[in-house]
């Protein structure tokens, strides 16, 4: 069996381009991973994934975990066979999940107790059972436990967070090391770095989280809710403590502009559930800006989505109709802009790719953003 390697294969400035190889097959960075929450892409099928370029999706383990349970996706072969999606996978701690949930009953140094949101029974996740559940559903990459501080947050509970990410990481490393010597499935373990905006816990984190030599390293806990200017300034700050040779991941991110900045710092990994959630409620992504296809002023137009695209979708369909059917409340509106934003985020990451290899992923990120911010109220004209 295959098991996990990065390799860095080409630089510009602090941008980077990389080669993940993982037992379900090789992903080139920087990435952006699609969020099939349930195991599934909400609207797209695998074969929609694949012709839009996705070469890795993400699934949560807290939602896999209560439905259909991590047992039977192990019973049935793992989550690529389940879910037919026969390329690289990772997995999310659920953690994030847990962390916000309302019925979130207690949380200390042990783990977290919490109601599903099903039907309102109750579950405990801690650092050994959140490891033996992601090798369960078999993914590529699987997250370590972590605590995501809430923004804003208050100094302690950052660093309470902090403290706690480390120790979780710690038992969670020793678990899978455990299970991994009696049967090993190539599969790579993260770790998070938290620390929420303040500078000291963001050092006292990464130098911690790194000290325990993962293949790979996450960002987490921004994207919360701090100003782009935090979220940068914090990113470039934790970047400084990251090592070169291993994959970095920022999570929950997000918008093109924003993995445009971050990939100017080293990032290599992005998820975020924005291009998808966002298509099924009306709004696309352009390379003129966002779209709100539902407004009024898309009812005549027999333009595409977006005219500088070549998805099948931009090849067919006109705003006048993909208006038509989202007000129809007919499910093809949602299939048909879902699959645009996918093929764009994808579009978007080979940009960025071919880019970097040519040296001018700066003149690269300037024209995007050029035309992408002139059109931002394109659905406004």
């Amino acid at each position: 069996m295959t098991g996990f390697s990065f390799t860095r294969n080409g630089t510009d400035g602090s941008a980077r381009l990389g080669t993940i190889t993982t037992p379900h097959g090789i992903v080139h960075t920087p990435t952006f991973m699609p969020v099939g929450t349930s195991g599934a892409v909400k609207a797209l099928t695998s074969d929609d994934l694949e012709e839009c370029g996705a070469e890795i999706i993400l699934g949560n383990t807290y939602h896999l975990y209560l439905r259909p349970g991590n047992a039977l996706i192990r019973e049935l072969g793992g989550l690529a066979k389940f879910n037919s999606w026969n390329k690289p996978t990772l997995t999310d701690s659920g953690g994030f999940q847990v962390f916000s949930l309302q019925d979130l009953l207690k949380i200390d140094d042990d783990g977290a107790t919490f109601k599903s949101h099903h039907d309102g029974s109750r579950h405990q996740f801690d650092a050994e059972k959140v490891i033996e559940i992601e090798r369960d559903i078999g993914a590529d990459i699987i997250m370590s436990f972590d605590q995501c501080a809430p923004y804003p947050s208050a100094y302690d509970l950052a660093a309470t967070a902090v403290r706690r990410t480390y120790d979780w990481a710690q038992r969670g490393l020793a678990h899978f090391n455990r299970l991994e010597n009696v049967h090993p499935t190539g599969t790579a373990l993260f770790g998070i770095v938290q620390g929420s905006v303040y500078p000291d816990l963001r050092k006292l984190s990464a130098e911690q989280i790194t000290s325990l030599d993962f293949p790979g390293y996450a960002v987490g806990g921004l994207a919360v809710g701090e100003s782009k200017e935090e979220m940068e300034k914090t990113l470039a700050y934790t970047m400084d403590f990251l090592p070169s040779g291993k994959p970095r991941y920022l999570m929950g991110v997000g918008y093109p502009e924003d993995i445009l900045m971050a990939v100017s710092y080293g990032i290599d990994m992005f998820d975020c559930v924005l291009p998808t959630r966002n298509a099924r409620t009306g709004m696309v992504f352009t390379s003129e800006g966002p779209l709100v296809f539902r407004n009024a002023d898309c009812a005549q137009s027999d333009l595409p989505l977006d005219p500088n695209c070549d998805c099948k979708v931009c090849r067919r369909y006109s705003r006048a109709y993909l208006r038509h059917l989202y007000n129809q409340h007919e499910i093809t509106a949602m299939v048909l802009a879902t699959y645009h934003s996918t093929y764009f985020f994808q579009n978007l990451m080979r940009g960025i790719r071919a880019a970097i290899k040519a040296g001018r992923f700066a003149d690269f990120r300037a024209g995007f953003l050029a035309r992408y911010s002139q059109g931002e109220n394109v659905a406004d004209r």
